[in-house]
């Protein structure tokens, strides 16, 4: 086996490790309420979460749960309609799928147990914009801020003050009749703050008006008197206290790739899972702590995780933040350093193209590729010309990043 397929097999468990159906069975509450169980759901893990649900549950079930584009399951689940959606900018089927939500939500009585299936990629794939602000001016204020490079807590901080649904209202909504409600998360966010994963749908957030208000204007956005007087009056009704359950995040990831690391031999050392800034220099930094293990005896393998970003990404420009930081790894190697690298997004896409990351050796690209590629913000093109992409499909799951730095490897390996 080569390194690449060792750490592709390694990548491919922290993903499994990491989904519905190694975390979501046996998690569900007992028992068959009085009347209906309503499946309500948001995220790239969204359709796979439905799935299992399912299969668990019984007595009479419907619901809808929204996905991505491409990140639906092959059967149907009965009584559950699948949705795919934009993202990360909204579309016309995201603001169907929280329309049609909403409306279940708001038929759940109190004999109904409302089951949230919330996972990362819903603040885009739900999509109610607030009273007052148009959809065109929210997947535009949407896009802006994704290529802002902004983190993640700063965008669906935004996101949930000008939604109808996120921050807890579509709770509050399904609750507002009595009904029991559970929320079921897998988290890609760093923290792993349950409120925070998809503008937290079905969980209370503060209202922070001014805060939202300050981060776009912070990010370069024109912000119009409409769009302000349309947030401040975004108040939420109090969201109904329920249980909340954290299946999967980040450290389940890096944690399935330890163990089975440590079983090959590797010695681990792990950078963490909570890893934020921009991804080329967070793999600068990670190329010289790879270097410094080179005298090292034996085989290392560093990990981390967490969610890294590209700043000021162009129009025109491909891919996403684990191809620049393989790219930033690479500008920090001597060509002859038996060092490779791998990382990959968990939910199988990185940024906006068919890849979940790549692979690449010491010396693997020329130093002057390098610098084209990432002050163009061109990256998919040259791994895709060097055969480094790592292409896994949609996973159905989302928890971030996962990556690897092996030292003390040869090219055979």
């Amino acid at each position: 086996m080569t390194l690449r397929q060792t750490l592709t097999g390694y990548f491919l468990d922290a993903v499994a490790a990491s989904g519905a159906a190694a975390t979501l069975p046996g998690r569900l509450p007992h028992g068959v309420p009085a009347e209906r169980t309503i499946v309500l759901g948001c995220g790239k893990a969204a359709a796979e979460m439905a799935r299992v649900a399912r299969a668990e549950l019984a007595g009479e079930v419907s619901g809808c749960v929204v996905t991505r584009h491409g990140h639906g399951v092959t059967e149907i689940v009965p009584g559950i309609a699948v949705i795919e959606a934009g993202h990360p900018v909204p579309d016309a089927a995201a603001l169907h799928a929280a329309q049609t939500i909403m409306t279940l939500a708001a038929q759940a009585g109190p004999a109904d147990r409302v089951i949230f299936l919330i996972s990362g990629g819903g603040s885009a794939l739900l999509c109610a914009p607030a009273k007052g602000l148009s959809f065109t001016e929210k997947q535009a204020m949407t896009d802006h801020l994704v290529r802002s490079g902004a983190p993640i807590e700063h965008i669906n901080l935004v996101r949930r003050h000008l939604s109808r649904i996120k921050g807890g209202r579509l709770a509050a909504l399904a609750g507002a009749r009595g009904a029991e409600l559970h929320t079921y998360v897998i988290s890609d966010v760093v923290g792993d703050d349950p409120a925070l994963v998809a503008s937290g749908p079905s969980i209370a957030a503060p209202f922070e008006p001014e805060a939202a208000i300050g981060l776009l204007e912070h990010y370069g956005w024109p912000v119009s008197a409409t769009t302000i007087a349309a947030i401040r009056a975004n108040q939420p009704e109090p969201a109904q206290a329920h249980p909340v359950t954290t299946l999967a995040t980040n450290s389940t990831a890096l944690a399935a790739v330890r163990r089975r690391a440590e079983a090959d031999g590797w010695n681990v050392v792990n950078l963490g899972g909570d890893l934020r800034g921009e991804a080329s220099i967070t793999g600068s930094e990670h190329a010289a702590i790879a270097r410094g293990l080179r005298g090292e005896p034996g085989r290392h393998l560093l990990i981390s995780g967490g969610e890294l970003t590209v700043k000021d990404a162009r129009a025109d420009g491909c891919g996403g933040p684990n191809l620049e930081y393989l790219a930033g790894v690479l500008t920090g190697l001597a060509p002859d350093d038996q060092i490779a690298v791998l990382a990959g997004d968990s939910d199988g896409i990185d940024g906006t193209e068919d890849n979940a990351g790549g692979f690449a050796m010491a010396g693997g690209a020329m130093p002057d590729a390098l610098a084209t590629a990432l002050a163009m913000h061109r990256t998919y093109a040259l791994f895709a010309a060097l055969g480094g992409l790592v292409v896994t499909g949609p996973t159905r799951t989302n928890v971030n990043d996962i990556r690897m730095i092996a030292v003390g490897v040869g090219a055979s390996d």
